[in-house]
């Protein structure tokens, strides 16, 4: 009987080891989680940057539109001046052609 005792407090030990290094196994697990979890701190840090990030990119909208309304004024400038320039070159044209005829109607007279 003593004999059976025993070899039941060995196997009692011996569960009882292998349970403790579980145990130690998962204590390890546990804090290798803990150590790749992200701390409320960091995610305050990430929100932190984030509405950083957010703000700067209204001013980059900002800067945008008003160069691509400075760039379209230009543009409308440029078309309006062309069209100015256009209607000159149609006029001196016209011009020179009533020259051409009226050298044309002296040379024809003499």
């Amino acid at each position: 009987m003593e004999e059976k005792v025993f070899n039941l407090l060995e196997k009692m030990y011996v569960e009882m080891h292998e349970m403790k290094v579980e145990m130690q196994d998962m204590k390890i697990e546990m804090h290798e989680m803990k150590a790749n979890m992200a701390t409320k701190q960091d995610l305050s840090k990430v929100e932190r940057r984030v509405g950083r990030l957010e703000q700067n990119l209204v001013v980059l909208e900002n800067k945008v539109d008003t160069n691509h309304k400075a760039l379209f004024d230009g543009y409308k400038q440029t078309y309006e001046k062309l069209n100015i320039l256009e209607e000159k070159i149609d006029r001196i044209d016209q011009k020179v052609e009533k020259h051409d005829v009226e050298i044309r109607v002296i040379k024809g007279a003499q």
